[in-house]
């Protein structure tokens, strides 16, 4: 068995948190991905990241600032608007449902604990 997560699976995971990232400080698109590797996000692509930011800006759930950078081009940093945090907070509230519902499927199915 894989430890893979399914990209269906980890699209709206994916999705969250970025908003989650960008809730805390702003973020340029690569910077972006290695927060993401931090937390264990490593099989996600450069090129799944960007269409998912342009995504959210359409949406606006997120706005992008070109602002000049120390090591070459200007990079385009990514925060919050409001709408942002709105979503933000009900992909938390989501997620503590479905967190909590697959958690006691499995300690009842599987006898697993503090899962």
């Amino acid at each position: 068995m894989s430890d893979k997560v399914s990209s269906q699976m980890l699209k709206g995971v994916l999705t969250g948190s970025i908003l989650l990232l960008l809730s805390k400080e702003e973020l340029y698109g690569y910077k972006l991905s290695e927060q993401l590797e931090q937390f264990g996000f490593t099989e996600i692509s450069k090129g799944t990241i960007y269409p998912l930011l342009l995504s959210l800006e359409k949406k606006n759930l997120i706005v992008g600032t070109m602002r000049p950078s120390d090591n070459g081009p200007k990079r385009k940093y990514y925060s919050l608007t409001k709408n942002g945090y709105e979503e933000k907070n009900a992909f938390l509230s989501q997620w503590t449902v479905l967190k909590n519902n697959v958690d006691r499927l499995i300690e009842r199915t599987e006898g697993y604990e503090d899962q």
